[in-house]
This record gives C-alpha cells, sequence and structure tokens, in this order.
C-alpha cells in the first residue's frame, strides 16, 4: 500500500511541475507562419547586407583605436606600479595582457564580419548573372520548341 502511495506521489508532483512549466514563446500556428501574410522566410536585400557590413568595418576602425590607447594606458600604469613596489602593478599588467587577447578576438570577428558580407555580395552579384542567364537561355529554348510545334 505505501509502494503505491509513493508512485500516486511522484506521478502527482511531475504533473504539477510540468503544469508550472512554460516555454517563453507562443505555440507554433500549423504551416510554420507568423500568422497575418507572413511567410516566415527571412528576406534580406544587398542594402541591408551592405549596411551590416559597413557596421562592423566601422566598429572595427573606431574600437581599434580606443582598444589600442586604454592597451597603451593600463600598459603604462601597470610599469609605474610595478617600478614603484605594488603588487597591483602585476594585476594590472595581466589585465592589460587579457586585454589585448580579448580585443584582438573583437577585431578579428568584426573584421570576418565585413570581408564574409562583401565576398555574400560580390557572390550574389554573380549568382544573379549566371541565373539571368540561364533563365534567358531557357526562354531561347521554349521559344525555339513552340516554332517547332506551329505555336
Amino acid at each position: 500500500m505505501a509502494w503505491d502511495e509513493w508512485e500516486q506521489l511522484k506521478t502527482q508532483a511531475a504533473e504539477e511541475q510540468s503544469a508550472r512549466m512554460r516555454l517563453n514563446q507562443l505555440a507554433p500556428e500549423p504551416g510554420g507562419g507568423g500568422g497575418g501574410n507572413q511567410q516566415g522566410d527571412l528576406k534580406v536585400n544587398q542594402k541591408d547586407l551592405a549596411a551590416i557590413g559597413d557596421a562592423a568595418f566601422e566598429l572595427r576602425q573606431e574600437f581599434e583605436q580606443v582598444s589600442n590607447h586604454a592597451r597603451a594606458a593600463s600598459q603604462k600604469a601597470a610599469g609605474g606600479l610595478k617600478s614603484e613596489g605594488f603588487a597591483l602593478g602585476g594585476a594590472l599588467d595581466h589585465v592589460a595582457s587579457r586585454w589585448i587577447d580579448q580585443s584582438r578576438s573583437l577585431l578579428d570577428a568584426t573584421a570576418h564580419i565585413s570581408n564574409h558580407l562583401d565576398y555574400t555580395k560580390g557572390a550574389h552579384a554573380g549568382d544573379e548573372v549566371h541565373i539571368a542567364g540561364t533563365v534567358s537561355s531557357i526562354s531561347t529554348l521554349d521559344a525555339g520548341f513552340n516554332e517547332r510545334k506551329g505555336s
């Protein structure tokens, strides 16, 4: 009898826990649409991509200048503290070294974003030329078939 009661309590607790858990989102709609006239597809144009790439480039340029200033000031302060015998100088030097590593990572990431979007812009422009050529050759073929059929 005690075992049955234990299993019942476990089931009840699991149901209560499940009832309290909620996802922070709406229930999915049939067909994957977002409601209204939306199809749920991500759409972006070349102007949007160019703006993101430009923003990444500008962020990189500005952050590089500010980062270099912060690095130089921190290293100078660390050197001054060390020369005066303060243990804080070594700690600040360690922080400045970590700053260099982290700022390089951010600079690399922003450069990668900018370069990738520039590459994507060029690649898609080439794709557009290829697709336009393919479509125009298909219409030429269709016209030839129509001529043969007597249309």
